[in-house]
């Protein structure tokens, strides 16, 4: 800011020894300095159009490391709040005021205040485009917001935008108490969930690699006697459905706001399955739930649904959600990241898998991959766009896994001229979207238009070298959660090259029962490893899209069981002979 200023010769006055930080320039010179002296702010907030000013610090009772706090919380609050009014009454007419508390009192990270009051702020909440969520502002839109003001150049390398008020629709004090709980409830469940999401992603993935050996042991015949097969094989299909249904769920539970009660991880706990149940029960019981594609257009429909429809209204779902968004990460706060776009582009290439299946049967290859091709569209726009899912790297994943399914219906063989072509074709897409992000402004781009930049600039190769190994490290140092990327890999592989292996030959009646099945999985393959190679952290795009495809291809293969059970299947010792 420091430095922002001076270039555009305009004064700032720092009041307070934080202030100081704050307005000096690279080499830590400060042009106006004074010490906060309440009887001379009327003078010194006068001095220069800008004026930051250094109110105090507030400390939690316990910080590592450091010795505890003279006052107590309530004291320092009461000193801040203090000081806050002598700004405010000394502050010049007309002026705007903007307080943001800047970093944490203690060790853990929370959503910290930011509020405005002056010409241009009203009643309602502080918004930027930076995330696109009303109440919630990054630390960098305030810097943005000062020079903006007063027309200085925004460094391109700051990021952020200048802050503007979501107004509100009044101004009695049930609305205002209205706002503050909505800001209150962003912090909990902010807050909260930080320390749910690791214990969540332990539960659910080893409890998936659980499950990968339960069902290996029943298609193998050594589980279950001959008699209870039939129930076993339906308790699995039904453990199945459940599984594939967590990721959607994890988006629902915040419908319920689960983070106001004492207990917050039977809360969310009790609040995912409750979804999971309802998700489940539509899937199984309809006429649909007895056939062996029933599970899989009801389960990956409403992922692609409410991830899709969250995304349009502008992601309030996936907000502070176990498998979302994270403010206090700041990684991203609308859209999709990497997490929600394997969901997504999953569910999306299973239902049209699984509709391209019966249409294929039902009205030829024509319509069915038109409807694939549709679903596609669909997938890639509401992912790609950048007033939806602002995703640069899922088009150019997504684009090539759908464009395979659709030859593949029709009946156009993938030669390895035609593999070439599609993989020039994906990478020409990458660079093209990669470009035209670069033509935006640098505060704008993604990583996508960043490495652009990178080529222009000649360090190309050193995001690819650094990509490539954050890759392997989060591959080889997160577990749980990237064991399931080589054991899907091999699930599916092994699906794919012997479909007949696995005793009563289930697999292979599954690929008749969906005519389409076998190609659905490659192009999940093929979507899956793209985003895994050209994005960021791409590990987890693998591993949480197995979360979703491998209990639903379970679930179809089972049904294929659940039929020779119940038809009359050979002994346990005739299946393992054949």
């Amino acid at each position: 800011m420091g430095a922002a200023a001076a270039a555009g010769k305009q004064c700032i006055v720092a009041v307070g020894p934080g202030a100081g930080v704050a307005a000096a320039e690279p080499d830590g010179t400060v042009d106006n300095w004074v010490p906060f002296v309440p009887v001379n702010l009327v003078r010194d907030l006068n001095a220069c159009p800008i004026s930051i000013v250094d109110v105090g610090a507030l400390r939690d009772d316990v910080a590592a490391g450091e010795e505890a706090p003279d006052q107590s919380r309530a004291a320092q609050v009461s000193a801040i709040d203090e000081r806050i009014g002598l700004v405010a009454t000394a502050a010049p007419n007309g002026a705007d005021i903007i307080v943001g508390s800047l970093a944490d009192a203690g060790v853990q990270e929370r959503l910290r205040l930011a509020v405005a009051r002056g010409p241009h702020y009203g009643p309602g909440e502080l918004q930027s485009t930076s995330t696109r969520q009303a109440g919630l502002i990054q630390a960098q839109d305030l810097t943005v917001t000062l020079l903006s003001a007063r027309g200085l150049t925004v460094p391109d390398s700051l990021g952020g935008s200048t802050l503007t008020f979501d107004a509100a629709s009044g101004n009695t004090v049930e609305a205002a108490r209205a706002r503050l709980t909505r800001l209150v409830d962003y912090d909990e469940a902010s807050h909260k969930v930080h320390a749910l999401v690791p214990p969540f992603f332990n539960t659910f993935a080893y409890g998936q690699l659980v499950a990968y050996l339960i069902v290996l042991l029943v298609w193998r015949g050594k589980l279950g006697s001959d008699s209870s097969r039939l129930k076993v094989l339906r308790w699995v299909r039904t453990l199945a459905v459940c599984a594939a249904s967590v990721p959607a769920s994890t988006f629902l539970a915040n419908l319920i706001p689960w983070w106001r009660f004492s207990m917050p991880m039977l809360s969310v706990v009790v609040s995912v399955l409750l979804f999971v149940a309802l998700i489940a029960v539509a899937a199984l019981k309809g006429p649909w739930g007895r056939t062996a594609w029933g599970p899989m257009v009801v389960v990956s429909g409403v992922t692609m649904a409410v991830l899709a429809i969250d995304v349009v209204t502008g992601s309030r779902l996936q907000l502070s959600s176990l498998m979302g968004l994270q403010p206090v990460v700041a990684g991203r706060f609308y859209g999709m990241g990497n997490v929600t776009f394997a969901i997504f582009v999953t569910a999306a290439l299973l239902l049209a898998t699984a509709l391209s299946s019966l249409l294929v049967r039902a009205h030829g290859p024509t319509l069915a991959s038109i409807i694939v091709a549709l679903i596609g569209v669909g997938t890639v726009l509401v992912d790609g766009a950048p007033f939806w899912g602002a995703d640069g790297g899922g088009p150019p994943a997504a684009i090539p896994g759908f464009a395979y399914l659709v030859l593949s219906i029709l009946g156009i063989a993938m030669t390895w001229r035609r593999g070439l072509i599609l993989a020039l074709s994906c990478a020409a897409l990458f660079l093209g979207i990669a470009f035209l992000d670069w033509l935006r402004p640098a505060t704008e781009r993604t990583h996508l238009g960043r490495f652009i930049q990178s080529i222009i600039d000649g360090g190309a190769l050193d995001i690819v070298i650094r990509k490539g190994k954050q890759n392997i490290d989060i591959l080889l140092g997160n577990a749980p959660l990237t064991l399931l990327v080589p054991a899907a890999l091999l699930f599916v592989i092994y699906v794919l090259a012997r479909p007949t292996s696995w005793g009563s030959r289930a697999l292979q009646r599954s690929f008749q029962t969906l005519p389409t099945l076998r190609a659905g999985l490659v192009a999940l393959v093929i979507t899956l490893t793209i985003g895994f190679l050209i994005n960021d952290s791409g590990t987890a795009i693998p591993a949480v899209g197995a979360t979703v495809a491998v209990p639903l291809i379970v679930a179809v293969a089972v049904s294929a069981l659940a039929d020779e059970a119940r038809v009359g299947a050979p002994t346990r010792r005739d299946r393992r002979r054949r």
